[in-house]
């Protein structure tokens, strides 16, 4: 049995996990004596699982090619068809929504985007919100292991910049063979219990903090998916307050370097954090960022007649490291202080900072989405290079053999996925346009989608705009960027590549 279950499809073992993962809920569902939404999940599940099952048994039989480009389509499909099964029981429990609308709400989970349609979160059961949470927890950690297994040998997902650092190989996206299955298997093995276990200690941390089990945990992983996803419309509505964000601040740490999971990519042993370039980039920008904006604020609100401008400008300096830690690895949570701060200087925040912090992202082989640190470092280092030649045309950098490779090779075909993703983001932006939506709006919508930070748009929108109000067709638009984004744009090019096909 064990034996057929590990021979099984990519696509069918995805799919009956993704499946059975309902019965989570359910089971919570039960606890809370909601009989309705318990039925529903048991029904849907059991059926689907039958399903799935049948399927199972027809390509048992046949074989399997183990290679990573095999692998890929299975991954693109596995982010169209395991949502629209997720959303059934959604489109049934939900009346007032359609199917399409269902399956927006769990194609924005599973693509840990945490865009959602439902402005007031006591409409929806609190099973369905613990729905919500795991299945962006699992697309989450789904994506971990597709960028290591699958991501990796295709040097796409950031790895194209590695392998050029490395020296091994030219900095291409042609696709490669490699052991699919052995790779899928060895790193799913190495990644879940650390995700699991992380995952239940920032549960543990948020508890004690105050806050009550759904929330704990669904915001507990929220943060390690960079879903954002909340049963409570955000931070503003936790009992936690500044100690669970402490909690949450230290976790992001996860969404920022690639080795916080797994090891190099070269079998090294694990990096000292130092030596980290994502995640000290990273640190960088929480550091100077809020900086910046707190000195702004702080030259607004100074009132040296009173002593109440100590307390707001601690908690406004507070606001802005948590916010922009948070956006920075596609998260989308704001802290219970960042409104505070703009009502404390009378000065609003411009949205172009929350946006430009979502699309620089996380670091590679991680959860975040956006453009990838490792790439926005490659292109650091090669204007630095530029602008010393400027002075010194004939100097020769003194700098290692990797550190050379990164601003030639690296920052080359870093800038060719920047401008992909620029062009991405203009594509989507015009797209939405045509549904009736303004340039600004749209402009943030597409940013949203592409780098997988749903809450952008309510933080970076102008007036009051939501994902319930934009008419089908621009939800469908969402779709296509929330996949793209979170497959990449040179991961949709490889599926879509004549050579791939032949």
């Amino acid at each position: 049995m064990l034996r057929w279950l590990r021979d099984l499809p990519l696509f069918v073992a995805l799919l009956a996990l993704g499946i059975a993962a309902m019965y989570i809920p359910m089971a919570y569902a039960v606890r809370l004596e909601d009989w309705l939404v318990a039925r529903t999940l048991f029904y849907h599940t059991t059926f689907l699982l039958i399903i799935v099952t049948l399927v199972g048994i027809a390509v048992s039989g046949r074989p399997v090619r183990n290679t990573a480009r095999t692998y890929l389509v299975t991954v693109f499909g596995a982010f169209i068809l395991i949502p629209a099964a997720l959303a059934l029981p959604v489109d049934y429990l939900m009346e007032d929504i359609s199917f399409l609308q269902a399956y927006f709400e769990m194609l924005s989970c599973f693509t840990t985007t945490g865009a959602t349609l439902f402005a007031d979160p006591e409409v929806v059961p609190a099973p369905l919100h613990l729905l919500r949470a795991i299945t962006g927890w699992f697309g989450g950690f789904f994506m971990l292991v597709i960028a290591l297994s699958i991501f990796a040998p295709l040097q796409i997902g950031g790895f194209e910049i590695f392998n050029a650092a490395r020296g091994t190989s030219k900095s291409t996206t042609q696709i490669a063979s490699a052991d699919g299955r052995d790779r899928l298997r060895r790193y799913s093995a190495q990644i879940f219990p650390a995700y699991l276990g992380v995952t239940a200690l920032l549960s543990l941390g948020l508890l004690v903090s105050g806050d009550r089990m759904l929330v704990a945990v669904t915001h507990a992983m929220a943060i390690l998916s960079t879903s954002g996803i909340s049963p409570v419309g955000g931070l503003g509505g936790t009992q936690s307050g500044y100690l669970g964000e402490a909690f949450m601040l230290v976790f992001f740490v996860f969404a920022m370097s690639r080795h916080t999971f797994v090891r190099d990519a070269d079998g090294a042993a694990w990096r000292a954090l130092k030596d980290d370039k994502e995640l000290n980039l990273a640190l960088i920008a929480v550091l100077v960022i809020p900086a910046l904006l707190f000195m702004r604020h702080f030259s607004a609100a100074y009132d040296p007649s009173t002593l109440e401008t100590t307390g707001n400008a601690w908690s406004a300096l507070w606001g802005g490291v948590f916010t922009v830690a948070s956006f920075l690895t596609t998260t989308g949570f704001e802290s219970q202080a960042w409104g505070g701060a703009r009502d404390w200087s009378g000065l609003g925040t411009t949205g172009l900072i929350l946006m430009g912090l979502a699309v620089m992202g996380g670091g590679i082989a991680t959860t975040a989405g956006g453009i990838k640190l490792l790439r926005i470092y490659a292109l650091y280092k090669h204007g630095q290079r530029e602008v010393t030649r400027l002075s010194h045309p004939n100097s020769v950098a003194g700098q290692s053999l990797r550190v050379r490779l990164i601003r030639r090779e690296g920052a080359q075909v870093a800038w060719v996925f920047f401008m992909l993703f620029v062009v991405s983001i203009a594509a989507t932006a015009l797209a939405l346009s045509l549904t009736g939506m303004n340039f600004t709006d749209s402009f943030v919508f597409a940013i949203a989608g592409l780098s997988t930070t749903g809450p952008l748009v309510p933080a970076a929108g102008t007036g009051f705009i939501d994902y319930g109000s934009i008419s089908d067709t621009a939800k469908g638009i969402f779709c296509i960027a929330m996949v793209l984004g979170r497959l990449e744009t040179l991961a949709v090019i490889a599926v879509l590549n004549p050579n791939y096909w032949r």
